[in-house]
């Protein structure tokens, strides 16, 4: 009754384009509590209005329900008489019934239409800054909301790479720790924080997850700056002891060539990459099946050298154990059981016991009741989910 009140209102002496307007309540239909259908109906009903530019006068539209529902791409007529109601409701029309109920105009000697029964779209010219109004609302909270995820999605990648650096060098997260198994704690920590964002988020809600996000990548980044900065002092230590050992005119030493105990001492033995068998998923699926290993990568993954190297990175940070791993890579070979690894943490809040998880299916796997196929479709499908409900 009050959106009608407003709606009968006579309309002020201005113009208002009626696309522009119709774009702004396309934006603002939430908070107007307007379905998405409806605005198809009501993309027609301007459509019946000969000019672009609404004004004060001249704005009832008449056409037949059959018309209507041609120009609503087809509409049935109980679908359509439903979102018509919606749009008087809201408060976006308002009827203008005939003694008999249909919809006419009747003109005058000169051709002019002295009345009109049908619909009346003054509301649009009436409402038009508070339509405008709402919809700069929606767009500023929709801005704000995106800026959050690109924040949160930021943090995440920092996190993910920090935590691999951290693992693959060592180092401690604090005096005397063990670096590694301090390490996993703190994945588990990270992991704990992204499972509580929801499938559908508002602002409100990613903030403060966001806000805790920012102080983890803080925290890490605090441990890898002062371990790079301990390095650099021992470095200098070392160096600076040295050069008062070779200062020294006492040594014996001192111009006689000095050689290696053994000649492999220095030597880093490179192994031969697995090749990768045949049969195997094309990479391109697997990461878009699991594209949250890419975050633990150095430089993205190319290749499956790339894959392989990024899994043993993330395999601890999941806690599943050297036996785990190798059991099943005796079962499947290696880059079989490093996808299901990257399935396992793409699918990790929903995972209690990664290490329990990967004997399971490497138990399955050699009783020929699992397949890495179906398993990759569900994990895309599941995204595609995500992305249309987003």
């Amino acid at each position: 009754m009050a959106n009608q009140a407003v709606a009968k209102t006579r309309p002020p002496e201005k113009a208002v384009h009626k696309w522009n307007i119709f774009r702004a309540i396309c934006t603002a239909k939430n908070a107007l509590g307007v379905p998405e259908r409806a605005l198809a109906v009501l993309d027609a009903l301007l459509s019946f209005h000969p000019e672009t530019v609404l004004t004060g006068e001249g704005l009832v539209v008449f056409p037949s329900n059959h018309q209507l529902g041609l120009r609503a791409h087809g509409m049935p007529m109980a679908t359509l008489r439903r979102h018509l109601a919606a749009l008087v409701d809201a408060g976006l029309i308002v009827r203008r019934d005939s003694p008999n109920g249909k919809r006419y105009a009747r003109k005058g000697r000169g051709g002019e239409i002295e009345f009109a029964f049908g619909f009346d779209l003054a509301p649009l010219v009436v409402r038009s800054e508070e339509f405008e109004a709402l919809a700069a609302e929606v767009a500023a909270e929709a801005r704000a909301l995106r800026l959050v995820r690109e924040r949160i999605t930021i943090c995440r990648r920092d996190i993910a790479k920090m935590i691999a650096t951290g693992i693959e060098e060592g180092v401690p997260t604090q005096a005397g720790g063990q670096g590694p198994a301090d390490w996993a704690e703190i994945h588990q920590l990270y992991r704990g924080i992204m499972i509580r964002i929801p499938r559908i988020a508002t602002r409100q809600a990613l903030e403060p997850i966001a806000d805790e996000l920012s102080l983890l990548a803080d925290e890490i980044l605090n441990l890898l700056e002062t371990h790079i900065k301990t390095q650099k002092m021992s470095g200098n230590e070392s160096q600076n002891e040295r050069h008062i050992q070779n200062s020294n005119p006492d040594s014996p030493v001192e111009l006689e060539p000095r050689f290696p105990e053994s000649r492999g001492v220095g030597l880093e033995i490179v192994p031969e990459p697995k090749r990768v068998p045949d049969g195997t998923f094309p990479l391109g699926m697997v990461l878009d099946a699991c594209p949250d290993l890419i975050d633990y990568s150095k430089g993205g993954i190319a290749n499956w050298r790339d894959f392989l190297a990024t899994v043993a990175v993330v395999r601890p940070m999941l806690g599943i154990s050297p036996s785990a791993w190798e059991e099943a890579i005796g079962v499947m070979d290696e880059v079989q059981a490093s996808i299901v690894v990257a399935a396992i943490l793409q699918r990790g809040e929903a995972i209690s016991s990664a290490g329990g998880y990967l004997r399971e299916l490497t138990r399955k796997a050699q009783a020929a009741e699992f397949s890495i196929g179906p398993m990759l479709m569900a994990l895309i499908g599941s995204r595609k989910r995500e992305k249309k409900r987003a």
